[in-house]
């Protein structure tokens, strides 16, 4: 059959490959980041993607800079940040969106508890939306962190208006040019909160959908610790003020 548009002797448009960023904040995961950044390069390979993928390494204090620095050095499509001091969850992520260059960015935590592999089905996602922003299936945490997300999610979604079901779920695909315009001043827990609500404001369209989710094997959780909460709670007052005051 031939296209009705199209002459017999006129050759097929190629789409041309996806162009994407792929990054990975990391404190202390030593255990994780070789195996998380490999798996990354094999689906990107699959894909045939114009890809870079970034491991952002915040003041580790094991060895997670050193094989970040190996990786690197192997594939010349793979970078390594480093903080040379824990400037916290936020900052490593702000250093991630700040140094992609590709058309796309995603980034997902570099702990192993997602399955990199499930990220080309979000690509077709974006013909229709800006943001693709998952929640966790069965999220494997422990009780009270599970809980601690739920009461957060609930918090954000009244300060904010967001109709996002898991705010902080570690496992997103953004359009970059939206990083071009707008301000990320969050260091802590709140910069999800920040960028989502700063893009809605601007007009960009958010789609959600569900990600498998694994428990950790190694390695130490942070995200549940009073200080962080606490100063969560703190930005989040700070950050709902200088939003509403913005046009």
């Amino acid at each position: 059959m031939v296209d009705a548009d199209r002459s017999e002797g006129e050759p097929h448009a190629v789409a041309p490959p996806v162009s994407i960023t792929v990054f990975f904040p990391c404190h202390n995961e030593q255990a994780h980041v070789h195996r998380v950044a490999e798996q990354a390069v094999q689906v990107l390979e699959s894909l045939k993607a114009d890809y870079e993928v970034i491991i952002v390494d915040d003041g580790s204090q094991d060895e997670t800079g050193r094989i970040a620095d190996e990786l690197a050095q192997n594939n010349p499509r793979v970078r390594a940040i480093h903080h040379e001091r824990n400037r916290g969850y936020g900052a490593a992520l702000q250093s991630g969106f700040r140094a992609a260059t590709k058309e796309l960015v995603f980034y997902t935590d570099g702990d192993g508890q997602f399955d990199i592999g499930e990220m080309p089905d979000l690509l077709p996602l974006l013909a229709d939306f800006d943001i693709v922003s998952c929640y966790r299936i069965t999220r494997q945490d422990p009780l009270m962190r599970r809980i601690n997300g739920w009461l957060w999610t609930r918090v954000i979604r009244l300060a904010f208006s967001l109709r996002v079901r898991d705010v902080d779920c570690a496992f997103k695909l953004y359009k970059r040019r939206l990083f071009d315009e707008i301000t990320m001043e969050s260091t802590g827990a709140l910069i999800d909160t920040e960028i989502l609500a700063r893009a809605v404001r601007r007009g960009y369209r958010i789609t959600q959908r569900g990600v498998r989710h694994y428990p950790r094997t190694a390695g130490q959780q942070t995200g549940a610790n009073w200080r962080v909460i606490l100063r969560a709670f703190r930005e989040l007052l700070q950050l709902r003020r200088r939003i509403l005051r913005e046009k």
